[in-house]
């Protein structure tokens, strides 16, 4: 990660790089949200939101004015629909999600535990009016993705049992944050890759849970999108 580039942003450049041509993906609102500019070419996808799209496309370059047809994404963010998009009810919506129609999602995440947990809504102290979708995301598709930042105000993250309270258990695919890269294999967490200039023992200083370090480690290779 360089010194201009946000960890945000290192994290959801690698995760482009996880996503495969024809693949239909939920992007989860916030950082995951991201990772759509930076699909390395020749890789189309079919973005699902869950508000009611098939088919979003980037952020427009000029954003409608109020009072005028807008669409927007499940984060109420502006975006756009590719050719052949559709748009539908909340039922249908949800079908997809439920109904095991998602190749992957990315969703954020506030904790993930080595027995591939996820905690990913609830703010200690922070009023909140539910987990939305992201229960439904992460039982329905058949991968899921977490993306988020290997600390919080130096608080680890990546723990031996998630104390927040769960969005699913046990359904972690594959954990992205800006210092290395796991997955689960086996339900073991094991560290596959690391962010340059970062090493093993930094990682697992910043780590709490136990994991296996791969013996096909190596270094975390970014889409160049843009750079």
């Amino acid at each position: 990660m360089t010194q201009e580039m946000s960890a945000k942003e290192f994290i959801a450049r690698r995760i482009a790089l996880e996503l495969k041509d024809g693949d239909t993906v939920n992007l989860g609102i916030g950082l995951p949200t991201l990772v759509a500019n930076y699909l390395p070419p020749g890789v189309t996808l079919m973005l699902q939101s869950e508000n009611g799209f098939l088919g979003i496309g980037p952020v427009p370059e000029e954003i409608t004015p109020i009072g005028q047809p807008r669409v927007v994404n499940a984060g109420g963010a502006p975006c756009s629909i590719i050719p052949g998009g559709s748009t539908f009810d909340t039922s249908i919506s949800f079908a997809l999600m439920r109904g095991g129609h998602l190749d992957a999602c990315v969703l954020g995440g506030l904790q993930v535990d080595e027995n591939a947990d996820l905690a990913n809504w609830m703010v200690p102290g922070k009023s909140v009016p539910g987990m939305g979708g992201a229960m439904d995301l992460a039982v329905g598709a058949k991968q899921v993705i977490v993306a988020m930042e290997h600390t919080a105000k130096g608080e680890k993250k990546i723990l031996k049992k998630c104390d927040l309270p769960l969005t699913a258990k046990g359904r972690v695919s594959t954990l992205v944050t800006e210092k290395a890269l796991f997955r689960f294999h086996d339900g073991k967490l094991v560290l596959e890759e690391y962010a340059p200039g970062v090493s093993v023992e930094e990682i697992r200083a910043e780590t709490e849970a136990s994991f296996i370090v791969s013996d096909k480690l190596k270094e975390m290779v970014i889409s160049q999108v843009g750079l």
